[in-house]
């Protein structure tokens, strides 16, 4: 652990996050890096014997308290089932992390339709529900954090991992929008941008191909804290990611979208 990251963190220290799809890669790189700095945490995500055990391991090592509620974001009432445990709780969120997702590779017209119809619910669907169950409290408050976990996918189509590319997108320009909202109400809100980064997003949606040059999940945690303590509405991590997010700008959209479908294509080495 860096000497800089428990400083980053210690923004939240004494308050209480809520991590969705906090069982893995960079929501337990979250979670680890809020615990650093003791802050308290509510994990969620579908597999109760991870999260518990990674309750169990931040609480000993960082004397936090912890509460662990095992849901899938898939079902459309999950949302509502974590805010009422928080409520029932008593507990106060000042920092909400959507950071829960998930993808598909390969043709969409062979990706089984319940799949994608699940990728929408969990990446847009349910990122909306629940900053909109969190929100009218923090803006009550005068404070409050939501950090929205977005892709470098966000900034282009991409073949193969169409659905996924535009949840993706949905999620950059909600965060945004609303970030420059709630200025007013003193609530940071931001959308953190990774590329390719060490979890196991890319085995679940059958990528594995696309492993090099991949960032840690600690890092990238990180990146993220730091730009939504900064006030920033979105933060690309890693540099080669920022410049090729922004400089496709500079290319016709219909050409990016082809040199995508080129590195995507089934099949390629």
């Amino acid at each position: 652990m860096s000497h800089a990251a428990p400083r980053v963190a210690a923004n939240w220290s004494g308050k209480w996050a809520l991590i969705t799809g906090a069982s893995a890669g960079i929501g337990v790189a979250l979670a680890e890096e809020l615990a650093s700095g003791g802050t308290k945490l509510v994990l969620t995500a579908r597999r109760k014997d991870r999260l518990e055990e990674l309750a169990r391991r931040l609480t000993a090592t960082y004397k936090i308290s912890t509460e662990v509620f095992p849901a899938d974001l898939a079902d459309p009432s999950a949302p509502e089932r974590i805010f009422a445990f928080t409520k029932e709780k008593g507990i106060e969120i000042d920092l909400l992390i959507n950071n829960a997702g998930f993808g598909q590779y390969g043709e969409f017209h062979s990706i089984e339709k319940q799949r994608l119809l699940d990728m929408v619910q969990v990446n847009c669907h349910a990122v909306v529900h629940l900053t909109r169950l969190y929100l009218p409290e923090m803006v009550a408050r005068r404070r409050g954090n939501v950090l929205i976990l977005a892709s470098t996918a966000s900034f282009q189509a991409v073949p193969y991992i169409s659905t996924y590319a535009a949840t993706k997108a949905f999620d950059l320009i909600f965060a945004e929008g609303l970030a420059e909202e709630m200025k007013q109400y003193g609530i940071r809100v931001c959308a953190l941008c990774p590329g390719t980064t060490e979890s196991e997003f890319h085995t679940v949606s059958g990528q594995e191909k696309f492993m090099r040059k991949a960032e840690t999940a600690e890092k990238v945690a990180r990146t993220g804290l730091k730009a939504l303590a900064a006030g920033k509405s979105y933060v690309i991590s890693g540099l080669g990611n920022y410049l090729g997010a922004h400089s496709q700008r500079l290319v016709p959209r219909r050409v990016v979208t082809k040199i995508a479908a080129g590195m995507f294509k089934p099949g390629k080495k």
